[in-house]
């Protein structure tokens, strides 16, 4: 369970990068909502991995076979996240702020499952000493 909550906090980390990203784009930018949180996506996946690899999971495995992982729940989680926003922006005609909880929530289990069990677990190469 205490994983799951450092999981969350480093989950707020990612969403201000995300967030940031998107209301900056969305906003001064006119940036589509869906492109401009794709955009946001990109960020906090970055600042999810650094945290997620040394604070959460504690890893030890070699960053690039972890990287590679993590980039895969990535883009499946980028794939779910514009799938949602779409879908509530577009066809139900939601806010893009709400639509993006939405999609958060989802992308968040998602993630936290795949990264937990084959990201930073599994069968992943050690790191070398």
């Amino acid at each position: 369970m205490m994983q799951f909550v450092l999981f969350a906090l480093v989950g707020c980390a990612a969403a201000v990068a995300h967030y940031g990203t998107l209301i900056v784009l969305a906003e001064l930018a006119g940036v589509g909502p869906v492109s401009a949180s794709a955009a946001g996506f990109v960020a906090g996946a970055a600042v999810s991995y650094a945290l997620n690899y040394r604070y959460v999971f504690r890893s030890d495995r070699e960053h690039l076979p972890t990287a590679a992982r993590f980039l895969t729940v990535a883009l499946f989680g980028l794939g779910l996240n514009s799938l949602v926003m779409a879908a509530l922006t577009h066809r139900a005609g939601l806010h893009y702020l709400a639509s993006q909880v939405a999609a958060t929530l989802a992308v968040m289990l998602w993630s936290y499952g795949a990264n937990r069990f084959w990201t930073f677990g599994g069968d992943a190469a050690p790191r070398s000493s």
